[in-house]
């Protein structure tokens, strides 16, 4: 399951696995140590988890449910959900911005914010449908959401009128990912492949609307830890690493993933969720087959495959070290 160049190119992002003399230890420490550090947070949802997000300065991490709840859970305790709060609806996305400021949207349109200290919930405003991504910018110090309505938002909690920007996109929106201190990116991927590129400072214009390499829809999209580029999954078993810039966009490549051949048949399995190690820069791929790989994404290689689960992975999230 080496990734194959879409293009045959050898040489592979600049913003991808830097540090390559780490790169082995951390593959060796994933693989050897992955049976005896899983563990099972005490207190899950019942029902599918939508979405998972760490805190930037701690182990609390936040999930989303299709139960209509959003946990908060110190991973490291484990002592089961430290505070839980409901929508009226099934929950697609959430945001850990601190370890106590919250934010989720789902099915009931409503972009919510909520204090876990006080445990006070308090409504942005509304998408005219269902709100499918969430994220908090540190650059705009503001909250960024995308719906089923076409629609990317803005929202400024500290604002009287929360609603800053509305930007308008080429179809409903599927995933989003929002660029790190510095960076005034964000990346959204929508129906019909279509993958929409915003700087912050010139909102809510986008600057790029391009079309996606991958011939099926868009999974997931998740940024470079340099903002230079972005992985983009697709439900046919396929990853796709693509840059910003028009430049650097002629290295771009594909390969396959999450597949498995049985007899004859091979079965392709959708690549729901991506994860970039905030140090390293390899990155991670979760799919409906229940795995979880690891890979070095400027090699063009798999480091490792963690054990495999017994249902799909619907999302995956790194810690503020990686650990």
């Amino acid at each position: 399951e080496a990734p194959v160049p879409a293009h045959g190119r050898r040489k592979g992002p600049r913003g991808a696995g830097r540090r390559r003399g780490d790169l082995a230890s951390f593959a060796g420490a994933a693989a050897a140590d992955a049976a005896m550090s899983q563990v099972q947070l005490a207190g899950p949802p019942t029902d599918g988890i939508s979405a998972l997000s760490f805190a930037p300065t701690s182990d609390l991490l936040l999930a989303s449910s299709w139960d209509t709840g959003v946990r908060l859970y110190d991973a490291r305790a484990n002592t089961g959900p430290k505070t839980t709060y409901h929508h009226r609806a099934a929950v697609l996305d959430c945001a850990l911005a601190d370890d106590t400021t919250a934010y989720s949207g789902g099915l009931d349109q409503a972009v919510t914010a909520y204090d876990t200290a006080t445990e006070t919930m308090t409504s942005l405003g509304e998408h005219d449908d269902a709100v499918r991504c969430v994220a908090h910018s540190r650059d705009l110090g503001a909250v960024v959401t995308a719906g089923w309505d076409s629609t990317m938002r803005v929202w400024d909690p500290r604002a009287s009128d929360a609603l800053q920007h509305t930007a308008a996109l080429p179809g409903k929106a599927y995933t989003m990912d929002v660029g790190g201190d510095g960076q005034h990116l964000v990346v959204v991927g929508t129906a019909d492949r279509h993958v929409v590129l915003f700087d912050t400072r010139r909102l809510p214009e986008a600057s790029e609307t391009r079309e996606s390499s991958l011939k099926f829809q868009t999974r997931c999209i998740r940024l470079f830890p340099d903002g230079e580029g972005f992985a983009v999954s697709s439900i046919e078993g396929r990853v796709a690493i693509e840059f910003v810039s028009a430049e650097d966009q002629k290295r771009k490549y594909a390969f396959k993933c999450h597949r498995a051949k049985v007899g004859d048949v091979e079965h392709v399995f959708p690549v729901n969720a991506l994860a970039f190690h905030p140090s390293f820069g390899t990155f991670a791929t979760g799919g409906c087959d229940g795995l979880v790989n690891v890979w070095d994404a400027r090699a063009k290689k798999r480091l490792c495959r963690l054990p495999k689960l017994r249902v799909g992975v619907a999302a995956l999230e790194f810690n503020r070290d990686g650990s």
